[in-house]
C-alpha cells in the first residue's frame, strides 16, 4: 500500500471533532478507577489503513527497533520523526488538553508539584528546554509469536503520566492473539491486570507510570506496566500516542 502522511485537513478536522464528541467526564471516571479508559472509533478504517500503510516508508521515522535486541519482547516499531503524519499530530494535539485535565488532578492528589500546560505545544517547549527533543510517536507491527513486555515509557525526567494507544488492525480479521494488558502494581497486594478489548479504530487512553488510589488513609500511588500478548495469527499494526519527547 503507498500511503502518504499528508492528509486532507478535513480528515484531521473531522478525528479532533469526535474526540470532543467524547464524554469525557465518563473517561475520566474510567481512567480514575482501572488506570485506563477506550475511546471507540476514535479512527476509521480508512484512516487505519492509511496509517499502517506509513510502516514500509522509511522517510516518516527516525528509527526502528527490534524489540528482541533489547530484550523488550519480540516484534517491531518505528519512531516518527517531525514533522509528524499531519493525522498523528492532529491527534496528539487534541487529545492532550483532555488528558491534561486529569493528569493535573492525579498530580495534585499525588502530591506531585508538576503542573502541565494547557496545550501541547507550551509542553512541548518545556520537553525541549528540558533536552527532550526526540518525537515519540511510534507505529508498531507485530506477526505470529511477537508481543510486548510489560513496560513503561518513560524517555527523560520530564513525562506525561498519560499516553494513548490506536489499534489500526481488526481482531479476528487482520489478526489473532495480540491483547492490549495493564498491570498495576499495589503497595502490598497482588498485582491486578486489566486486559482491555478493542477493535479496529479503538483508542486506549492508559496510564504511563502511576495514578492515585483512594485509600482508608488517603491518596496512595500505584505503579502500572503495560504490554501486549503474544500475537495467535495475521499482522497487527498500532499507533502509540505519548506526549513528552525524549532525550
Amino acid at each position: 500500500m503507498n500511503a502518504d502522511a499528508r492528509v486532507a485537513p478535513s480528515l484531521v478536522a473531522a478525528a479532533e471533532t469526535r474526540i470532543t464528541a467524547y464524554d469525557w467526564p465518563a473517561l475520566a471516571t474510567e481512567l480514575d478507577s482501572f488506570g485506563c479508559a477506550v475511546m471507540k472509533k476514535l479512527l476509521s478504517a480508512d484512516e487505519c489503513r492509511q496509517l499502517a500503510g506509513l510502516y514500509p516508508q522509511e522517510q516518516h521515522f527516525r528509527s526502528h527497533i527490534h524489540m528482541a535486541r533489547h530484550g523488550f519482547g519480540k516484534g517491531e516499531y518505528r519512531y516518527f520523526r517531525y514533522p509528524l503524519p499531519d493525522l498523528v499530530g492532529g491527534l496528539r494535539g487534541a487529545l492532550y488538553p483532555r488528558l491534561a485535565a486529569v493528569a493535573n488532578r492525579w498530580n495534585e492528589r499525588m502530591g506531585i508539584a508538576m503542573r502541565y500546560p494547557a496545550t501541547h505545544s507550551a509542553f512541548l517547549d518545556q520537553c525541549h528546554a528540558a533536552g527532550q527533543v526526540r518525537p515519540t510517536p511510534l507505529l508498531l507491527q507485530y506477526v505470529p509469536g511477537d508481543f510486548n513486555c510489560l513496560h513503561q515509557d518513560l524517555y527523560g525526567d520530564l513525562a506525561f503520566p498519560l499516553q494513548v494507544a490506536i489499534l489500526l488492525s481488526e481482531p479476528g480479521e487482520d489478526f489473532t492473539g495480540g491483547e492490549f494488558a495493564l498491570t498495576e502494581q499495589r503497595p502490598r497486594m497482588q498485582s491486578r491486570v486489566e486486559v482491555v478489548p478493542l477493535r479496529q479504530g479503538d483508542a486506549v487512553a492508559f496510564a504511563v507510570h502511576n495514578r492515585p488510589v483512594q485509600g482508608t488513609k488517603g491518596n496512595y500511588r500505584v505503579n502500572l506496566r503495560h504490554g501486549v500478548s503474544r500475537l495467535r495469527s495475521g499482522m497487527r499494526h498500532t499507533v502509540g500516542i505519548i506526549f513528552h519527547d525524549a532525550k
